[in-house]
C-alpha cells in the first residue's frame, strides 16, 4: 500500500472531499512500461496530491475477473480475510497469508485519520487476521475443498517459504521458523525467531522471504518507512533493501539497497538471478515514478530516495547524496506508474499455455493516486535469455467496474504446479485460479 508523506496529509484530507482533486496523468501507462520508460519532468507544483481511490465493493455472487483469451478463471477459495501472499507446498497444498498492517504505535492524529480513511476506502482498513490458512484441492479439480487455520496468532505475516521441514514466515517484525511435516493441516508448535526485521512506523509493513536454491540462505524484503525519507534517514536503517540471512545463525547483511518498497521475489530460471518487484515514490505526478521489476545485484544500489531510474535526482530529498546517485543502477523493466506491482513469479513450461512458458507474472494491486487509474490486473512479461523480451500481456483483468468501484484487487501470483496460476484478491477475499479454458461444466482446468 502506498502512503502519503507527512506534509501532504492535511491537503489529502481536503482532497478526499473534492471531486477531481489533483492532476491527471498526461501519458498512457504504456509509456511508463518496458525497459526504457518515458520519464517526463516531475510535477512538483500541484498543492494537492492526486487522490483517486477505487472504492472497495467486492464481487457479486457468481461474478469473477476476466481471463485472457484461451484461459479461464475459477474461484479456488472464498471466504478468506484479506488474503495477501501465497506459497505452494511440494504436496500441492496452498498456504495463504491472511494479513493486514499491524496496529500503529500511536493514533497518529489527523495524519492517522486520513491514512485510515484512504486505506478503508481502498479495502485495506480491516484488522489483521494474523493467520496463515492451508487450502487443499484433494481431487485436483481446481477448487480447494478444505480450508484450515494452519498458523495463528502471528504478527502481520506476509512471505512464507518451506526449506526441507522448516517453514519460514516473515512477520512484520521478524522472520520465524516453524517445524513442518508433509500433509499436516495445522502447526501448533511454537516458532523460533531467526532474525528481527525493522519495524515501527510501518509505512511499508510487508516483508517477504524466499530461500536460495540450495536452501542455505534466506532473502527478505524490507520496505522504506517513508515516501522519500521525510521521517529522517535514521528511521530508514536497514530499510528499502533486500537482506541476505543465514537461517542457522541469524547473521545478515544488506544484499541490495535503494529499493523503496520491494515485495515479490523469485529466481529467474535461466540465469539464476534474483528478481524483485518494487513500488516507487509518489507525489511528483501521475506519470512518475514507474514501479519496476529488476534483477537484484549483490551490493547494488537502486537510487531511493536520492534518485530514481538511475541518475534522475529527486530534488525534494534533503540532504542530497550525489555520491550515491552516481552509482544508482537503472532497473531492468518498468511496470507502469503507480500500479502497485506486488506479486512476482516466474513461469515454467507447464504454466498455462506455451505463450506463458518463459517469463514472469506480476500482480498489480492498483493505484489510489493516479488519474486515470493504473494497475488492478495481472500481467505477464515474456523473457528470453534471462531478460524481458517484449510488451506485457494482460492475464487477468476486470477488477474495476464501469462505475469505478474495485470488485477486487490482485496481490500475489503463484504457479500451482498443476498448470494453473493462483492469484490472491484482498478485496474480493478470494484466491482465483487461472487455467486453460475448458468446455462448459468441466471443473478441472488443465
Amino acid at each position: 500500500m502506498r502512503t502519503l508523506s507527512t506534509a501532504s496529509f492535511l491537503l489529502a484530507a481536503a482532497g478526499l472531499t473534492l471531486a477531481g482533486c489533483g492532476e491527471n496523468a498526461s501519458l498512457p501507462v504504456s509509456a511508463g512500461t518496458g525497459p526504457n520508460p518515458e520519464l517526463p519532468a516531475p510535477n512538483e507544483e500541484s498543492p494537492i496530491p492526486t487522490v483517486h481511490i477505487a472504492p472497495a465493493k467486492g464481487w457479486a455472487e457468481g461474478d469473477k475477473p476476466t481471463a485472457a483469451q484461451g484461459l479461464g478463471v475459477t474461484e479456488f477459495a472464498a471466504g478468506l480475510d484479506h488474503p495477501r501472499w501465497l506459497h505452494v507446498l511440494p504436496n500441492g497444498d496452498v498456504l495463504v497469508a491472511e494479513s493486514n498492517a499491524p496496529p500503529k504505535d500511536e493514533d497518529g492524529g489527523i495524519k492517522g485519520w486520513v491514512m485510515n480513511l484512504v486505506m478503508s476506502r481502498a479495502g485495506a482498513g480491516v484488522p489483521s487476521a494474523n493467520r496463515i490458512s492451508l487450502l487443499r484441492d484433494g481431487d485436483g479439480d481446481g477448487i480447494a475443498e478444505t480450508k484450515t487455520a494452519f498458523l495463528e496468532n502471528l504478527f502481520s505475516p506476509f512471505g512464507m517459504f518451506l526449506v526441507g521441514n522448516d517453514l519460514y514466515v516473515a512477520n512484520a517484525d521478524a522472520i520465524v521458523r516453524f517445524p513442518y511435516e508433509e500433509g499436516q493441516t495445522k502447526i501448533t508448535a511454537p516458532g523460533t525467531k531467526v532474525v528481527d526485521l525493522p519495524a515501527g512506523i510501518n509505512h511499508h509493513w510487508t516483508k517477504n522471504v524466499i530461500a536460495s536454491p540450495d536452501g542455505n540462505l534466506l532473502y527478505a524484503t524490507v520496505g522504506s518507512n517513508s515516501n522519500i525519507g521525510e521521517n529522517g534517514m535514521e528511521m530508514e536503517e536497514g530499510r528499502a533493501a533486500v537482506w541476505e540471512i543465514n537461517p542457522q545463525t541469524g547473521e545478515h547483511r544488506i544484499f541490495a539497497s535503494g529499493l523503496r518498497n520491494p515485495n515479490g521475489l523469485d529466481w529467474e530460471p535461466t540465469t539464476g538471478m534474483l528478481w524483485t518487484a518494487v513500488n516507487e515514490r509518489d507525489e511528483i505526478g501521475g506519470d512518475l515514478v514507474p514501479d519496476y521489476m529488476t534483477s537484484v545485484q549483490d551490493g547494488g544500489f537502486y537510487g531511493w530516495p536520492y534518485s530514481y531510474y538511475g541518475q534522475h535526482v529527486d530534488v525534494r530529498v534533503e540532504p542530497q547524496r550525489p555520491d550515491l546517485v552516481e552509482r544508482a543502477i537503472v532497473p531492468d523493466y518498468a511496470l507502469g506508474p503507480h500500479t502497485a506491482s506486488l506479486g512476482l513469479a516466474f513461469s515454467d513450461e507447464n504454466t498455462l499455455t506455451d505463450q506463458f512458458s518463459n517469463g514472469v507474472f506480476i500482480g498489480q494491486h492498483g493505484s489510489w493516486n493516479r488519474k486515470p487509474r493504473s494497475g488492478y490486473k495481472v500481467i505477464f512479461v515474456p523473457f528470453a535469455d534471462g531478460k524481458p523480451s517484449g510488451d506485457p500481456v494482460d492475464v487477468l483483468t476486470g477488477f474495476v467496474n464501469d462505475q469505478g468501484d474495485a470488485l477486487g484487487r490482485p496481490v500475489d501470483v503463484a504457479p500451482d504446479g498443476k498448470g494453473g496460476l493462483l492469484v490472491t484478491d484482498d478485496v474480493g477475499n478470494r484466491v482465483w485460479r487461472v487455467g486453460v479454458e475448458t468446455t462448459v461444466g468441466q471443473a478441472a482446468q488443465r
